[in-house]
Formats: structure tokens, sequence, C-alpha cells
């Protein structure tokens, strides 16, 4: 089993910034993809970015230019700053970690990011 612990959310102001972290533990598998999802109250659970082997990663439009995805070398820790924080950011963010070929799939429990205008 693996135990995602996220950790960083919070309550700021529009414009603000924000570094959430999450760190993998227990029987991790590599190599691996980890990423970040959010929910917003009464909305499905979509993708934020993602970062997968070889420095490979993803984000979604509305978070290009502002959002970093970073791990650490041992593919255990995921971080997202975010930078230029909106309103429409609020959302409880997930981490997620998956095995490259989606066999594997694990969520961590989540964290309130909350940002007022």
């Amino acid at each position: 089993q693996v135990q995602l612990v996220e950790s960083g959310g919070g309550l700021v102001q529009a414009g603000e910034s924000l570094t959430l972290s999450c760190e993998a533990s227990g029987s991790i598998f590599r190599p691996n993809a980890m990423g970040w999802y959010r929910q917003a109250p009464g909305q499905q659970r979509d993708l934020v970015a993602f970062s997968y082997t070889g420095r490979v990663t993803s984000y979604a439009d509305s978070v290009k230019g502002r959002f970093t995805i970073s791990r650490d070398s041992a593919e255990s820790t995921v971080y997202l700053q975010m930078n230029s924080l909106k309103p429409e950011d609020t959302a409880v963010y997930y981490c997620n970690l998956r095995s490259l070929d989606g066999s594997s799939d694990y969520w961590g429990q989540g964290t309130q990011v909350t940002v007022s205008s």
C-alpha cells in the first residue's frame, strides 16, 4: 500500500502564492507519475498538473504560466507552486500517484485551497 499526505493548503488573497506538497510513503513503485487534481463544490475532479518520468509535465490550460509542478529525485514527493492565484482556483486539491501503465492508482485525502477576491 501507498500513503499520500498533502500539505500547504490554506486561505490566501487573489494574486498571492501557495505551495502544495505531497509525500508518498509505503510500498512506492517506480517509475511512477505524480500530480494534482482539484475539485470545487458541485464540480467534477479535474486534472491540474502532472509529472511523468523524464520530467515530462502536463498542465490544465487554466493554470499554465501560473502553476509549476516539480518532483524530488526519489519520485516520492511532488510539489505544486501556485502563483497569481485567482478565486476560481478555490477547490480541494488532491494528490495522485499512479503507475505508468495505470494499473495502480492512489489518492491523498485532499487539502483545501481558498482564494478570496
